[in-house]
């Protein structure tokens, strides 16, 4: 059984531990197509931008089994 995770804000935990999650892997490649110098998340706490900047993260390890988390996903 999928579990909620209220509260885990790190994107290898939620991929490991069989949490429900929304995928939104989509934003990676939103920020690799635009050549900004600067992005800016203005989201109301809680909206997940901890956990985006952790996808991204992880999408950008050197480490292949960072790969792992994202197969399945639209990112992948």
């Amino acid at each position: 059984m999928q579990k909620l995770p209220i509260g885990e804000s790190d994107f290898k935990n939620l991929r490991q531990n069989n949490c429900y999650f929304i995928d939104k892997t989509e934003f990676i490649s939103e920020i690799i197509r635009e050549n900004n110098n600067v992005i800016l998340i203005p989201r109301p706490r809680r909206f997940g931008k901890t956990l985006n900047l952790s996808m991204l993260r992880y999408f950008f390890d050197k480490n292949e089994n960072a790969r792992d988390l994202f197969k399945g996903l639209k990112i992948e």
